[in-house]
């Protein structure tokens, strides 16, 4: 893994147009949803980054042929087996989406426990929860999940968690139930975008998922699955730091590609700040706004709240408006590693249990920092672009697992960011 660092110079207002890519969140699950059938699926609208390769890796040490050429994958999974390379998948948390359409096509599945960011305890239990309502046993061994269950039928699942319901869970139990006998009905499921770009893709391989989208998804069990061509959702998250990073740097963007529709929690509170947002079909158009912010408060909650993959860009936005604002972080208990390196760029930041108190209005002043997390990273740039000198931001793989080519699209936008060895 490459150790690379951001070296960038703030102070200069973003313009321009930018281009979303395709969402890893749903590309990620989607891809995993090719091992339901043997025949070819094309996936169009997937981003290029480390994550998505991981994918491909376990995919391919699975047994499907894989080729990702472009911004298309191609996925035939005509013969695969019930277990993966253990160091692929204990790398990344979303790997735990090949479990569902291996014990939905397989019966079978040995999965290791999946990795990815720090930033609190994110169980599977749900997920095996509502896999062993359709039938399957699991016990962990030797670092694995490993489940069985040659005939899964259709059940009754209810998936209400601590924070919420579980994106990956409900979309692990919808291609499960894909091929079950039977019908499935998901109560308390995930609303999230990325979920219903998941049944979308299913229903186009022939299944039946009827309510994605809503609290109540119902899954009728067909016998197989044929092959698809999908293309991706924007990435919603990408969209929505762009926006913020425009805010923050004082400067004007349309942002392209990048579905206002998904983004309702995070444009609203970008307006009741005084930052100039409107749109233009599915672009965001963010305008030079020459009025004084002001602050917000803001609590992440499951979608359509405020998403907490962009708590702390909002954060950095906060950080440059004079008062107090109140941020609560209701999703990850463990998602304010960001806090101390936005006080050594001058920050005044107290915590309180899960809630930030952010002192605003002060300058920021660049220093070299590090990165902790993905959308941590995300939120360093973004201090760095708007923080007076230059600013390092080191470790940055964490935000190439989410963002594609970052600095490149910013630097067209006219940042002065440049990536280097660390």
């Amino acid at each position: 893994m490459a150790m690379d660092a951001f070296e960038i110079k703030g102070g200069r207002p973003l313009s321009g147009e930018v281009t979303i890519s395709g969402s890893k969140n749903a590309a990620l699950p989607i891809m995993a949803a090719a091992l339901l059938t043997r025949e070819k699926c094309v996936i169009h609208h997937v981003p290029d980054l480390s994550d998505v390769r991981f994918m491909v890796e376990i995919l391919k040490s699975l047994g499907a042929r894989v080729e990702f050429d472009g911004d298309t994958v191609v996925i035939e999974a005509a013969q695969i087996r019930e277990f993966g390379d253990y160091e692929l998948i204990r790398k990344m948390r979303a790997s735990i989406c090949i479990l569902g359409p291996l014990m939905g096509r397989l019966g079978r599945a040995r999965v290791s426990l999946p990795g990815g960011c720090i930033i609190g305890a994110r169980p599977i239990d749900l997920h095996l929860k509502g896999l062993r309502a359709l039938g399957a046993k699991f016990v962990i061994r030797g670092g694995y999940v490993v489940g069985t269950g040659s005939h899964l039928g259709g059940a009754e699942v209810f998936l209400g968690g601590r924070v919420g319901p579980t994106v990956l869970g409900t979309g692990n139990i919808m291609m499960a139930a894909s091929l079950a006998d039977g019908v499935t009905v998901i109560e308390s499921a995930a609303c999230e975008p990325e979920v219903v770009d998941l049944a979308n893709f299913l229903n186009a391989m022939g299944a039946r998922v009827e309510g994605a989208g809503s609290p109540t998804v119902t899954i009728t069990g067909v016998k197989q699955l044929h092959g698809a061509e999908h293309t991706v959702i924007p990435d919603r998250i990408e969209a929505a730091t762009f926006a913020v990073a425009a805010a923050v740097t004082r400067g004007s963007l349309t942002i392209k590609g990048a579905r206002p529709d998904h983004l309702g929690a995070v444009l609203d509170k970008l307006r009741e700040a005084g930052v100039k947002v409107g749109r233009r079909g599915q672009d965001i158009v963010v305008e030079r706004s020459r009025n004084r912010l002001k602050p917000v408060d803001i609590t992440t909650q499951p979608y359509a709240g405020f998403p907490t993959d962009v708590q702390a860009q909002m954060m950095v936005l906060m950080l440059l408006v004079p008062g107090i604002s109140v941020i609560t972080e209701r999703i990850f208990e463990a998602r304010f590693m960001h806090v101390p390196e936005l006080c050594r760029l001058g920050a005044e930041i107290l915590i309180e249990g899960p809630t930030a108190i952010v002192k605003g209005g002060r300058p920021l002043s660049g220093a070299p920092i590090m990165a902790s997390d993905l959308r941590a990273s995300a939120a360093l740039v973004l201090a760095g672009l708007a923080a007076e000198g230059e600013t390092v931001v080191k470790r940055v793989y964490h935000l190439d697992r989410g963002y594609q080519r970052m600095d490149e699209k910013l630097r067209r936008l006219g940042a002065r960011i440049e990536r280097v060895p660390e």
